[in-house]
């Protein structure tokens, strides 16, 4: 007999033999406060596996991928797009010195396709393990009619846990404080509508060979978002006099900084770094300036680190012990006369201002 649910779309079969390709990945990710395995409703974890707190505070965060999924659907590769998801969603829980402890998943697509599905969570998993939080539930949805086959989105949400008299933010940020820059890996994930708005005014296909990118297009973009977490949560546990976290991510690189210091406080940029040529491919095939995509992309920085002078070089030295890039790219002032060219606050955040200052080499 035939299944009616089937007639209508959606195949249940092969969201059991997706979950039978993702079990052993997932599985990796869990740790001795995951309670109940694999497959409930529910994913359960024990608090007292975190370790005792005095007063512990729980830290939560969500997010997806945006629009850089439709690279991966466009050259049909989906094992990266994984870490993607979990740098957006895991990097923003250690900004406030939380350590992560698990995190869910939800991919919406227009057809199960088992061997898609496992990898996209595959690279959610090794992600996950990557940063020390543990995989403890998913919901994949299959929606035919809504969304075309080929067609999926990612979103995740994450929980960590911090003491309360040892949580990150404006509140600690002092004068003389060093902001330490942390260099990203690319795009991240950010700006990718910018990025296919470029690439479709001037008719290069994502799966186009460009000259200026130096391979195929969406297979230089798809460079996923390096993860910071795992370093930062050591170099807490290390006692480092890290006062504040910024994860870089959409709004650019000035906004975001602003958005964990007092307000009071600034803080002057010197457009002196390197700014990894992908950007600048970009801003040439586009005809426009890398200065007007400061407020878009992260142009090779990933996080900021507002840290006590005293322990500035450690945190660089720390960071590139890690395998990232690190520099100190400005000091807090408070009190500084500013000037029109200034960014104070962001995303509802009336904190301190922050300008890049210089000009691009």
């Amino acid at each position: 007999m035939t299944n009616p649910y089937a007639a209508s779309g959606v195949d249940t079969e092969a969201g059991d033999r997706a979950v039978e390709l993702m079990k052993a990945a997932v599985a990796k990710t869990h740790t001795a406060g995951v309670v109940g395995g694999f497959g409930g409703f529910a994913g359960l974890f024990d608090l007292s596996a975190a370790g005792r707190f005095r007063r512990p505070l729980l830290a939560t965060s969500t997010d997806g991928v945006g629009t850089k999924i439709a690279l991966a659907q466009a050259i049909d590769k989906h094992d990266t797009i994984g870490q993607d998801l979990v740098g957006m969603v895991v990097d923003d829980i250690v900004v406030v010195g939380a350590k992560p402890l698990f995190m869910t998943d939800y991919i919406a697509c227009g057809r199960v396709v088992p061997e898609r599905i496992a990898d996209i969570v595959r690279g959610i998993a090794e992600a996950c393990s990557a940063t020390g939080t543990s995989l403890v539930g998913g919901e994949t949805a299959e929606h035919p009619g809504v969304m075309a086959e080929h067609e999926y989105d990612v979103a995740g949400a994450a929980v960590g846990i911090v003491e309360h008299d040892e949580q990150l933010g404006p509140d600690r940020v002092e004068i003389g404080d060093v902001v330490i820059a942390m260099a990203s890996s690319g795009l991240h994930s950010n700006g990718f509508s910018l990025v296919r708005h470029v690439l479709s005014e001037r008719d290069i296909a994502l799966d186009a060979h460009v000259e200026e990118l130096g391979g195929v297009a969406a297979e230089v973009l798809l460079e996923p978002t390096r993860l910071y977490t795992q370093p930062l949560v050591e170099m807490l546990e290390a006692g480092l006099g890290i006062h504040a976290l910024s994860h870089v991510t959409g709004g650019g690189i000035a906004a975001n900084l602003a958005r964990v210091l007092p307000k009071g406080a600034s803080v002057e940029i010197e457009r002196s770094w390197r700014i990894p040529e992908v950007f600048g491919a970009l801003a040439h095939i586009g005809g426009f300036g890398i200065d007007q995509t400061e407020g878009t992309w992260n142009l090779g920085i990933g996080m900021f680190a507002v840290v006590d002078a005293a322990d500035a070089e450690a945190v660089i030295t720390a960071s590139h012990a890690a395998g990232i890039n690190a520099w100190a790219a400005g000091r807090v002032e408070f009190g500084a006369s500013l000037s029109e060219d200034y960014i104070q606050g962001a995303k509802g955040v009336n904190g301190g201002a922050v300008r890049l200052h210089g000009n691009w080499s």
